[in-house]
């Protein structure tokens, strides 16, 4: 018995999510924050009703229930962004068990997250990106360090990567080729181009590095050979960004960002560059169309004489 909801509910839960992985290809990382949001919500439901929750308790949760879940969650903090991630989640488990069960379940699928307003990305300039990629082979002690610094931070601009799969390379991708074949969320592949700039500087890493390269070990090492983590990648952006005197939304991600937003600005196609980010919906990807004219707005407003 799983504290506060049945064996069979759990063993529901076990095999929703095993579905999630094996037929989907969800990351492990949505698995977990998957799992935890769909036990959250049957422990609630097992204290409200007073009772240990089975698949019989599934089939009959109602409007009431929800409507006393969503008010529980806002208030211990949890914001309209991540009580919508979780209802998504929710329904999900319940519109899959509802099929195998044959039961109704209208009034979970029904219940609706408070909106929320999407916040805009925030690109670099071209010339801050330049900028801030330059500044970071500029500040590290040791030239190794500079060159891997560079070459992760230009994989990140110049071909769009998410910081998990730039250090998720390996010594069986090199030669870093035109074209590279990235597994990113979800389990979705996508190629994506390598610059020249960006293959002759791992290539100057690689001079330089003093760690032994195999297939199977990290492309990007720390300082003390393991492999480099997101929190290193952040902390070197930081000190370039504070050095720049660039605003705190200048991340590492917001250089993925500028990659997006550059190529709609030089005239991309809105697909193409959807393929290229590896996103599963365009919609995701239109909200690089809200940047750019946010950004054409900005120039008319400054330089039209009567704006």
């Amino acid at each position: 018995m799983t504290p506060g909801f049945s064996a069979a509910a759990a063993d529901a839960l076990a095999k929703w999510l095993g579905q999630l992985r094996a037929l989907d290809g969800a990351a492990e990382h949505t698995i977990t924050a998957y799992q935890a949001d769909v036990a959250d919500f049957l422990t609630f439901l097992s204290a409200h009703r007073g009772e240990g929750l089975g698949l019989g308790g599934l089939a009959t949760v109602s409007q009431s229930d929800m409507r006393a879940f969503l008010a529980a969650e806002r208030g211990r903090g949890l914001g309209a962004r991540s009580l919508a991630r979780r209802l998504s989640a929710i329904k999900g488990f319940i519109r899959w068990l509802a099929d195998r069960e044959g039961f109704d379940a209208t009034h979970v699928l029904a219940a609706r997250a408070p909106k929320y307003a999407r916040s805009l990305p925030r690109p670099l300039s071209e010339d801050g990106a330049r900028d801030v990629i330059e500044s970071v082979e500029a500040e590290a002690a040791e030239p190794w360090v500079a060159a891997r610094d560079g070459a992760v931070l230009t994989l990140l601009y110049g071909s769009g990567l998410r910081v998990s799969e730039a250090l998720g390379l390996t010594g069986a991708d090199l030669p870093l080729p035109s074209a590279l074949r990235i597994r990113g969320k979800g389990g979705r592949e996508r190629m994506v181009p390598v610059l020249p700039a960006a293959q002759d500087a791992v290539a100057e890493y690689l001079r330089l590095c003093p760690y032994r390269m195999t297939p199977t070990e990290a492309l990007f090492r720390g300082v003390r050979g393991g492999a480099l983590n997101q929190r290193q990648v952040a902390r070197v952006m930081e000190r370039a960004r504070m050095a720049l005197g660039l605003p705190a939304t200048a991340t590492p991600h917001a250089l993925r960002h500028s990659f997006a937003t550059h190529l709609l600005a030089a005239g991309g196609d809105l697909r193409a560059i959807q393929e290229l980010l590896g996103h599963a919906s365009l919609a995701t990807t239109q909200i690089y169309t809200a940047v750019d004219s946010a950004r054409l707005m900005q120039i008319y407003s400054a330089a039209h004489p009567r704006a």
